[in-house]
């Protein structure tokens, strides 16, 4: 049953293993990281404030519907001429006419005496109780409200395409993003890659000491080798042991964290280095060719271009702007969308500015933050041309050492086998071979470590360029 166990694990770990190289790593990366995808909606907001920018173009239209109710002398009388119901009695005329009409009779009839003028005097100073004390009254006011630029000194113009430069810098700062998460899937990927060859170094380093600890337990027993030599080999076994778990636990740390980066849970293993093949062009060609390439410069440049349009955007305020107010709607005491009750009114309006210290203030500011912007721009430049030439001497000095780590771990394999052999033949001691063990390790250590050095100064290289991460068709 034991057995039945152990051998359902195995398959079942071997059926849902998943052993990836770089190129589909990177391309889960490159589809599945989070902070990417994240990073990819400013190109959205980008648009959506392009799309912000052409909407003034349309102007805006507006309904609204408000209902109301007072008994404040103004509004009630302002509510009644909206609706068309206004009549004399609402001016006051019931506290009018009736002295008024008395005296005019009396005038035509020619007996007006001087008081009744008097009254008729007095008829003007009446305070009418309709107009001063309405009744309570209800309004709803529903209407359309069409309102749109006409001119805005330019400031639409600029703002579009203000809007279009940082859709193409966001574009371009996407795939800049897309390069730096190419080379850190790649250092989680060769890190893995090292790591697993570490633990092959060690598996056959381990089966040497293992191969060690026979031979010389063995030559104990004849009297050939002492205790010590014994205890000393014994220690070195147990030395690999502990590296060779400690190599194992950075395995799984490296595929954790390329787990992370490609958002996939089910890789389990990697394969081979990943080398990107270094450019045989001179470096001053690698370097006209990332100025040109590079898509975070690209980003700067939109960016600097933006800042230009900028200022053109703010000094708008010296022109002029127009704009017109179109609007229809209904007023009465109850909803209604009758003719009857219906209004329009059309209006058109200019403003100037003279003068406005505030605005001169913020065009200065906007110059200024152009020149700091074409500033940068500059030394990103100058910083990218020492970057290509930093990471092109960096790969050279790389690819040498690892040519000098090759023959150092074959050098040290072929040293310790002759050592063994002549300690089996008695003609060295357990501490010189035991020494030769280490030196072979450690120069297979330096050659895997070597191998990972050189990977990653080709895709920085490569990066630098601006081309590390080829457009998918």
């Amino acid at each position: 049953m034991k057995k039945l166990l152990m051998l359902s694990a195995a398959l079942s770990s071997l059926i849902f293993a998943k052993s990836v190289n770089f190129d589909f790593a990177l391309k889960e990366a490159l589809n599945n990281n989070l902070e990417l995808k994240a990073k990819k909606l400013n190109i959205d907001k980008a648009k959506s404030d392009l799309a912000k920018a052409k909407s003034y173009d349309w102007g805006k239209l507006l309904f609204s519907t408000e209902w109301s109710r007072t008994n404040d002398a103004l509004y009630v009388f302002g509510m009644k001429l909206e609706s068309r119901e206004a009549t004399f009695r609402d001016f006051g005329f019931k506290d009018f006419l009736g002295p008024l009409g008395g005296a005019l009779m009396k005038a035509n009839s020619n007996s007006l005496s001087q008081e009744d003028a008097q009254g008729m005097n007095s008829v003007l100073n009446v305070q009418p109780d309709d107009l001063n004390n309405p009744a309570p009254r209800t309004n709803i006011k529903t209407k359309f409200v069409y309102e749109v630029p006409i001119f805005t000194g330019f400031k639409l113009k600029y703002a579009k395409e203000m809007a279009k430069l940082q859709i193409l810098a966001n574009e371009f700062k996407y795939k800049a993003d897309r390069e730096k998460l190419a080379v850190e899937v790649l250092k989680a990927y060769n890190g893995a890659v090292a790591a697993k060859e570490f633990i092959y170094a060690l598996k056959m380093a381990k089966r040497t000491t293992k191969n060690f600890v026979k031979t010389v337990k063995e030559f104990y027993n004849q009297g050939m080798a002492t205790q010590t030599d014994l205890l000393n080999v014994k220690k070195r076994d147990n030395e690999v042991d502990a590296m060779l778990v400690e190599a194992e636990n950075k395995y799984q740390l490296a595929l954790s964290y390329l787990r992370f980066l490609t958002d996939d849970s089910d890789i389990t293993d990697v394969e081979d280095f990943k080398l990107i093949i270094s450019p045989s062009k001179s470096l001053k060609a690698l370097t006209k060719e990332a100025l040109a390439n590079r898509n975070d410069l690209k980003w700067m440049q939109k960016n600097r271009e933006t800042m230009q349009k900028r200022v053109k955007f703010t000094e708008s305020v010296k022109y002029p702007t127009v704009g017109a107010h179109l609007e229809y709607g209904w007023n009465d005491n109850d909803f209604t969308l009758s003719s009857k009750k219906d209004y329009w009114l059309v209006a058109a309006g200019l403003n100037y500015k003279i003068y406005d210290g505030s605005a001169n203030a913020e065009i200065e500011k906007s110059k200024i933050d152009s020149m700091q912007t074409g500033l940068y721009y500059a030394y990103m430049k100058k910083g990218i041309k020492l970057q290509v030439e930093q990471k092109y001497l960096n790969l050279k000095a790389k690819a040498a050492v690892i040519k000098d780590k090759i023959v150092n771990k074959d050098l040290a394999e072929e040293i310790l086998r002759k050592y063994t052999y002549m300690y089996k033949q008695g003609m060295t001691n357990s501490t010189t071979l035991l020494l030769k063990e280490a030196e072979k390790r450690k120069a297979d250590a330096e050659l895997i470590k070597a191998k990972y050095d050189e990977a990653l100064a080709a895709a920085e290289l490569k990066q630098a360029i601006g081309n590390l991460v080829k457009e998918s068709k």
